[in-house]
């Protein structure tokens, strides 16, 4: 019995391609065909047997029917690649990138629908400024609209990890509508996180790769997108060559995310910072210490540093650099030193960290009240169904 070919058309391969954040070449490998034979599926000079678009519907996480669809789908919002290579090239959005993108945008439906049928109402987000302002003023606005005060600093000194001031950002940001997902496919070198800047319930995904320090910044700089309705994918690094306008908006956000986290008065007021004296340049132990005090990095406290004029971008690219090969360097002995068995995971935990409260709330407060079944329940959250019980006892009784 001859190959049965798949009737698709040929648009539709390219943009499940695509879409999925796939090059010709790595579909080709991975489908252990030619680029050429890919290539003749694409344009409608020949199609794929039945079973190698099975392959290609694994490969590109997509259900075998959408390859039937007689047109391309709508896309979602259209998100900006503020990254970019030494070159100042853009960058090119991995299949792991790509489906976070694609899942945030799945969820942010999912929470839409599941708050209709709770009959709650979702207010616009309330917080937007432009380009055009001061970045200070525009910290003390993230910190006013998220309920932060000047005594609030005082909740996390001392956590070297930076878990607390990461969680305490984060319950605020969530406070004021926006659902917070964290991402555990991507390559910490690919991409810091990105922001859906939805008029209502916008969302913000960090990767979870990165330390909780980075992860914090990370989030403000995020937060930062949103307040200018600018989604897009980021990676915080400032030295990057980006368009004028690309480089604008990013400099911007990390401006402003340094005068909210690390606000002017009280950081100049800062006793390291008062007995330190005029000089420019700053010992790792006054870095750290101040790095500690805020649960920010310690590129980010130089930057602060840098932009209060209170050392030099010789000085900050100096010490830029040798974080930099510290941080390579405890990457190759982390990857030498790997433990030969797995860690043990605790996936209720994990699935309130990667989804955030507000949308595992969502999901089991429809399940309670009979609207989803515990299957879907398990789908939407990637837990096993004796996992649901052990979740809810996180949450607290409902």
């Amino acid at each position: 019995m001859g190959s049965v070919f798949a009737n698709v058309k040929p648009e539709i391969l390219l943009w499940a391609r695509e879409s999925a954040g796939f090059s010709l070449s790595e579909t080709a490998i991975a489908m252990g065909k030619s680029e050429d034979a890919l290539s003749s599926w694409e344009e409608g000079v020949a199609a794929p047997t039945i079973p190698q678009l099975r392959k290609l519907s694994q490969l590109y996480k997509r259900p075998l029917g959408v390859f039937y669809l007689q047109e391309v789908p709508k896309g979602f919002q259209v998100i900006s690649d503020f990254r970019r290579l030494p070159s100042g090239q853009p960058r090119h959005f991995s299949p792991a990138l790509t489906q976070e993108i694609r899942v945030a945008h799945q969820r942010r439906e999912l929470a839409l629908e599941l708050l209709s049928d709770l009959d709650e109402e979702q207010k616009p987000f309330g917080l937007s400024f432009e380009l055009t302002i001061d970045p200070e003023i525009a910290g003390q606005m993230v910190r006013e609209f998220l309920g932060f005060s000047m005594t609030d600093m005082d909740a996390y000194p001392g956590d070297a990890s930076g878990r607390k001031g990461f969680n305490a950002w984060r319950q605020r940001i969530e406070n004021v509508g926006v659902l917070v997902f964290q991402a555990a496919r991507i390559p910490s070198d690919e991409a810091s996180g990105f922001a859906l800047a939805y008029d209502v319930l916008p969302a913000v995904v960090i990767n979870r790769k990165d330390v909780p320090v980075r992860r914090l910044f990370s989030l403000a700089h995020e937060f930062v997108h949103l307040a200018l309705r600018k989604s897009g994918v980021s990676d915080l690094d400032i030295e990057a060559k980006r368009p004028a306008e690309d480089s604008n908006i990013e400099v911007f956000c990390n401006r402003v995310a340094a005068a909210a986290l690390m606000p002017a008065q009280i950081f100049i007021a800062e006793p390291t910072i008062a007995a330190h004296g005029t000089a420019m340049s700053w010992t790792d132990e006054e870095i750290a210490t101040l790095a500690n005090r805020y649960n920010v990095s310690r590129e980010a406290t130089l930057l602060r540093l840098l932009t209060l004029d209170r050392t030099t971008r010789n000085f900050y690219q100096a010490k830029r650099n040798e974080y930099a090969e510290e941080f390579r360097r405890n990457k190759m002995l982390e990857r030498d030193s790997s433990p030969s068995k797995p860690i043990p995971r605790n996936m209720p935990q994990e699935a309130l960290s990667n989804f955030g409260r507000p949308f595992v709330e969502m999901v089991l407060g429809s399940y309670y009240q009979d609207r989803l079944t515990l299957s879907e329940v398990s789908g939407y959250l990637g837990l096993r169904t004796q996992h649901v019980e052990k979740l809810q006892s996180k949450l607290g009784a409902f």
